[in-house]
């Protein structure tokens, strides 16, 4: 065999033997490094890549659920007690008398809702008043501190013209939290 070898670098290309021997070295070489450290750093990585990127997702979510508890928690604060409806609806009286319009039967319940410990409280009735003076109250009820809203407003057609007077039914409504004490109906 090392005869071989030895007559084989004698020739005129025998010098590229060792070349091309340690080129196929190197390229063994390169191949192992390449199958069993690189692959298996590059599925490492994959790995990771993927961990980190479900605990980005969860981190997200319970950024997103924090500040929907914190929100949930802003809006409940406003949220009137049951206890409170009756007075709301005197308040609005006093504001629609401070703004010259006329509430003359304003008629308050409440309804069960499908979310635990509360309801929500409509109050009804007709509203009389110059356009001016209606609007200033409406508006007044939609900015009030309190969550309240206006659900219905419709124009009731008067039978003659009056001096510039229009009558609305309205229909307004909040969401109210249950006593503090008391269980929750569902």
């Amino acid at each position: 065999m090392m005869d071989f070898m030895l007559q084989q670098l004698r020739k005129p290309y025998g010098t590229v033997i060792p070349c091309l021997a340690l080129v196929l070295l190197l390229a063994g070489v390169l191949w192992a490094v390449r199958t069993v450290g690189i692959d298996g750093a590059e599925r490492s990585l994959a790995k990771l890549d993927l961990e980190w990127s479900q605990a980005r997702q969860e981190f997200t979510h319970h950024k997103e659920a924090q500040k929907a508890r914190k929100d949930l928690a802003q809006v409940w604060s406003v949220l009137p007690v049951e206890r409170d409806f009756a007075p709301l609806a005197l308040g609005i009286t006093e504001e629609a008398k401070r703004d010259r319009v006329i509430l003359p039967a304003l008629s308050y319940k409440t309804e069960p809702t499908l979310v635990a410990n509360t309801s929500k409280g409509v109050l009804q009735g007709t509203m009389t008043g110059r356009y001016e003076d209606l609007r200033r109250f409406l508006y007044d009820v939609e900015t009030a501190e309190e969550l309240v809203y206006i659900e219905d407003l419709e124009l009731v057609r008067p039978d003659a013209q009056q001096d510039q007077t229009l009558t609305f039914n309205i229909k307004i409504a909040t969401y109210l939290r249950g006593e503090p004490g008391k269980p929750a109906v569902q």
